[in-house]
């Protein structure tokens, strides 16, 4: 999951879309009109980036593939409801798009369904293909060992501070906390000097879906030491102290009003109130939140804030006690995929390679503040110099922690959030909630891959 996070709303909207070259063959089952590649992405917060960079896009596809044109299809939702969704409409040839917009957590779980189809057969003679780093294109691997989609930039996480805020409350200009003790310290000081202002937003709930997830308590508990998932021998972690040591942190947040109301934190519109109100408008201290934040505050962002860089300060998310490697990241990633049902596999193809050719994906990532995947992106000074923040956030990479690449994680992702809500609204014990999740994740996996990492 990446920048695409919360929106309300509903419905899907019409438009246009996207593509260049191709080769390789490819079945397809949709409809007989292989004149236009429907391309079906979601469409977040109030802001026009990828709107921008989809109509671009188009504009070459079109010029280059007289006759076949890009049809965009924007899906306005929530990200639980984008998935849900999408999924829906690739079930069957005659609602399919070509090519959607695809989280690779979901990848597997996708392919299973029979959503998916492997790219490889043209991958395999795309030159540009070598461009993309290996761990890219390993977050776009499924478990069968083929790769199903093709990757335009990652993300890391970290905390987002305002500097002006933090001053006022006595903290340093140049915080940065070692420990969960240093943060919630921070936290009580901002409660206590600052009235009306919510010292930090830590994502919670199934309201904010994958958000709650990775960037809420996934950030926290990866933090111990341990992780959710062994993929040497296939166990997923259960009765784990460092998942009530995590619920316990979250839990304390809300229950000292550290973090925002259970009616706000709870609502799906969390994350556009945080990126475009709470922080702009001073009124929120810290979020732990994603790289791609400041790209929300740009001229082509949904909330314009001219002055972001210099009010707002990032520092890495602490392990729970400093212990190495001191800081902690969680890195996700969104790629372009080619559905099963495709009306034509070969345009779909170009379709993609388009989407991700150098000069597309240069100003994909300079618009949504995303940190590149392709090297020869990575390196270009108009992207090196675009925003004061990559630096930084490129700097948490040898840190991050990716989510377990399964089919199996949606449903264990679905029970963090069921249990964070559980313990942020006061629903249950911490004890009680991890009991409720161990439980859950033994009847999703089988309670023969479960055990105590």
């Amino acid at each position: 999951m990446r920048r695409r996070t919360f929106l309300t709303a509903a419905g899907l909207g019409a438009g246009t879309a996207l593509g260049t070259a191709a080769c390789g063959g490819g079945s397809s089952e949709g409809s007989s009109d292989t004149s236009t590649v429907k391309v079906a992405y979601q469409q977040w917060g109030s802001g026009t980036v990828m709107k921008d960079y989809l109509t671009g896009v188009k504009q070459t596809f079109d010029s280059a593939n007289n006759g076949t044109t890009l049809e965009l299809v924007p899906i306005v939702a929530s990200e639980n409801d984008y998935y849900t969704k999408l999924q829906l409409m690739m079930r069957s040839p005659r609602t399919s798009p070509d090519v959607v917009y695809e989280d690779t957590f979901l990848i597997n779980s996708d392919i299973t369904a029979g959503y998916l189809q492997p790219l490889d057969g043209w991958l395999d003679s795309w030159e540009e293909w070598d461009q993309f780093q290996d761990v890219a294109k390993g977050a776009a691997k499924a478990a069968d060992g083929k790769t199903y989609g093709v990757p335009d930039g990652t993300d890391t996480r970290a905390l987002w501070f305002n500097r002006q805020l933090l001053t006022q409350a006595g903290l340093p200009e140049q915080w940065a906390p070692t420990t969960w003790d240093e943060l919630l310290a921070a936290c009580r000081e901002i409660k206590g000097k600052l009235p009306g202002v919510t010292p930090i937003n830590v994502y919670a709930g199934k309201a904010a879906g994958e958000a709650a997830s990775m960037q809420g308590f996934e950030m926290v508990f990866y933090g111990t030491g341990t992780t959710l998932y062994d993929p040497d021998s296939e166990t997923w972690n259960v009765g784990s102290p460092e998942f009530r040591d995590s619920l316990q942190f979250i839990k304390t947040l809300y229950d000292e009003k550290l973090a925002p109301d259970p009616s706000i934190a709870l609502d799906a519109q969390i994350g556009n109130r945080v990126s475009e109100e709470f922080l702009p408008g001073g009124t929120l201290a810290i979020a732990l939140d994603g790289s791609w934040q400041s790209s929300n505050w740009l001229e082509t962002g949904g909330a314009p804030w001219p002055e972001w860089n210099d009010v707002m300060g990032q520092t890495p998310m602490p392990t729970r006690d400093g212990s190495d490697p001191g800081s902690i990241s969680m890195s996700g990633g969104w790629t372009w995929a080619m559905t099963k049902n495709t009306s034509s596999a070969d345009n779909a193809w170009k379709a993609i390679s388009t989407l991700t050719a150098f000069e597309n994906n240069l100003r994909f990532n300079i618009n949504s503040a995303a940190v590149a995947v392709r090297k020869d992106v990575a390196t270009d000074p108009e992207y090196t110099g675009s925003n004061p923040t990559l630096e930084f956030f490129s700097s948490l990479v040898p840190v991050t922690q990716y989510r377990p690449q399964n089919t199996e994680y949606p449903r264990v992702s679905n029970e963090i959030q069921v249990a964070m809500e559980a313990v942020v609204t006061g629903q249950a014990s911490v004890s009680e909630a991890a009991d409720a999740y161990d439980e859950a994740v033994k009847g999703i996996v089988g309670e023969d891959r479960t055990g105590t990492l």
